[in-house]
């Protein structure tokens, strides 16, 4: 088997499917790419037996195969090498020989019988969705995913699907996202919690356009198929927690502020808050806001005011910086509302205006003050 590709262009679709390779893996073979050949079409997969990914392009060949080649030294090599055409050269034994303008490089392929099977698209359901609205919906989601083993439906974001909209909603237990569209209608009632190594894989190989994504799903499995990317995963055998009851009804008090302003304000003032907590006191008098933060241990001490337009009694409330910061990346507006009730009860989040067919609330949870 022979083929010539570019290698820059080999390069950047391995870079699109090395995150989903297992390192220090129980079986090998997954520190392997598979290589499949097929009408001057290359398909490369890679996966660590949960997630399994897959990009196409073009190269010179006659003739069709298959080979497993070491992910590391193939990545390591390629980024040293200037983008020129690489002949790959694949005998009987799984020996591969890479020729550029001036250099021959051998690598030791694999068995491509010994590679993982795929999942069958058989059996499920489907729905298509813009790209750019599968990426706005983890870039906003993605980072309120819990990191607790011990909390499996909170690893990964809930995908609720209705009628005529979708809802994503990820969670921590101290942080909630919940962001809707209405553009997108899956047609049937259903749902399922998507891991978040998949969602990641996802974000930063699609591209951030109208091309349109078929989504396919079943009890175990979720799929989606691009022109050159595809990825299948395994589903979180999970029940996500009831998200509605924690989503307060009613929180009267309103507070306006610029989110550049509120947001450069936290990290400021965060620099000098206790690093566990991260702990920052926001206290509203009419149309000020203060912003305070202190680290016993050290002494340390910090307090910023700025304006802000706020509907409601005067009051003070903590929240973790950290978490805030994050929220407000997630807001593409310039001006955010806060909607808040009392000290020891979750604040909402909202951008000032949405975007069609969008709808983004974020919940956060406040830290009780020691005085």
């Amino acid at each position: 088997m022979k083929f010539i590709v570019s290698s820059s262009s080999l390069l950047k679709h391995l870079q699109q499917i090395n995150g989903v390779v297992a390192a220090n893996t129980v079986l090998p073979i997954l520190e392997d790419f598979l290589f499949e050949i097929q009408d001057k079409k290359l398909s490369i997969v890679a996966t660590d037996l949960e997630t399994v990914m897959r990009v196409q392009l073009s190269v010179e060949s006659e003739a069709s195969g298959r080979v497993c080649i070491p992910a590391k030294i193939l990545i390591e090599s390629l980024k040293n090498i200037a983008d020129q055409p690489l002949t790959f050269s694949i005998d009987a034994n799984y020996g591969i020989e890479i020729t550029s303008d001036n250099g021959k490089y051998k690598i030791m392929g694999e068995n491509p019988d010994n590679f993982p099977k795929e999942p069958s698209v058989d059996d499920t359901n489907s729905f298509t969705i813009k790209s750019s609205a599968l990426v706005t919906a983890i870039n906003k989601t993605l980072f309120a995913v819990s990191n607790d083993d011990l909390r499996p439906a909170m690893n990964g974001v809930f995908f609720e699907l209705g009628k005529d909209s979708i809802q994503f909603v990820a969670t921590d237990a101290h942080k909630l996202v919940r962001y809707k569209r209405t553009d997108v209608k899956p047609g049937s009632t259903e749902s399922f919690i998507v891991p978040k190594k998949p969602l990641t894989l996802l974000k930063n190989a699609l591209p951030d356009n109208d091309d349109v994504l078929t989504i396919n799903y079943n009890s175990n499995h979720f799929f989606v198929i691009q022109d050159e990317v595809q990825l299948s995963c395994r589903l979180i055998d999970a029940r996500f927690p009831d998200y509605r009851v924690v989503i307060p009804a009613n929180n009267p008090f309103k507070l306006m502020v610029s989110k550049i302003d509120f947001q450069n304000a936290l990290k400021r003032v965060s620099v000098f808050s206790n690093k566990s907590t991260n702990q920052v006191v926001l206290s509203i008098t009419g149309n000020e806001l203060q912003l305070a933060a202190q680290d016993v241990d050290f002494s340390f001490e910090g307090t910023e005011r700025m304006a802000c337009q706020f509907d409601g009694d005067d009051m003070q409330i903590a929240f973790n910086a950290r978490f805030m910061i994050e929220m407000l990346n997630a807001a593409d507006t310039t001006e955010v509302n806060v909607e808040l009730s009392t000290p020891t009860k979750a604040g909402l989040i909202k951008p000032s205006e949405q975007g069609e067919g969008e709808d983004l609330l974020m919940l956060v949870m406040p830290l009780m003050i020691n005085n």
